[in-house]
């Protein structure tokens, strides 16, 4: 990561007003997306756009940004509520179930896709739609098994709708956020270099491969 943070440096101001510039839809905003959005955000990203249909629950609170207080309340929105606070963005909250019918209207007018969501459907629903828009379109996620994956497409495999969610798992935190980190750090290169890489992360043995 410090080899990209070296790069932005001697880019300089048009690193950063490719940055402000940048708009970036981040679909779903649970243990992956919504650090990821932050770290985008604290970045100096400028517009984003959260689409989740999921509220707080209490099982979220381990690996997620939210507080006891706010259990039962839209996450989409409690999320772009707090990026205003913390460093102004105004990020555009949509509370609501990313589907066929409305897809397009979530995804349209951006620079970047990424999908975090947690379940086979809706990714293969980011994929399809990103893909239609012409829209480039990053891909983050977890297994069971300790292994953290962030591809672009193409060459993303929707996985199994069968597989095992680790996303609210106590023991989970840690991982998710270095996915999460990696994720916004491949994120942040493709607005200011136009730069498609992908990593896989072994957690076990903190190995991490870039490709």
């Amino acid at each position: 990561m410090s080899v990209f943070l070296h790069e932005l440096r001697h880019r300089g101001a048009d690193a950063m007003t490719r940055l402000r510039d940048g708009r970036v839809v981040v679909c779903g905003v649970g243990a992956l997306g919504s650090h990821l959005a932050s770290s985008l955000a604290r970045a100096g990203v400028g517009h984003l756009r959260l689409v989740d249909r999921d509220r707080v629950e209490e099982r979220n609170l381990s690996t997620q940004p939210w507080a006891r207080a706010e259990v039962g309340a839209p996450k989409a929105k409690l999320l772009a509520a707090q990026l205003y606070r913390a460093v102004g963005v105004d990020a555009e909250a949509h509370a609501v179930e990313l589907s066929d019918a409305n897809a397009k209207k979530l995804l349209r007018g951006v620079d970047l896709v990424v999908d975090a969501f947690d379940n086979a459907a809706s990714r293969a629903c980011v994929q399809r739609t990103a893909a239609a828009l012409g829209l480039p379109c990053l891909h983050a996620g977890l297994s069971g098994d300790g292994y953290g994956e962030v591809v672009f497409d193409p060459g993303y495999p929707v996985p199994s709708a069968a597989g095992e969610d680790v996303c609210d798992y106590a023991l989970a935190g840690t991982f998710a956020l270095f996915t999460a980190t990696l994720a916004a750090e491949l994120a942040l290169r493709f607005l200011v270099t136009g730069e498609r890489r992908g990593a896989a992360l072994t957690f076990g043995d903190l190995v991490v491969r870039m490709h």
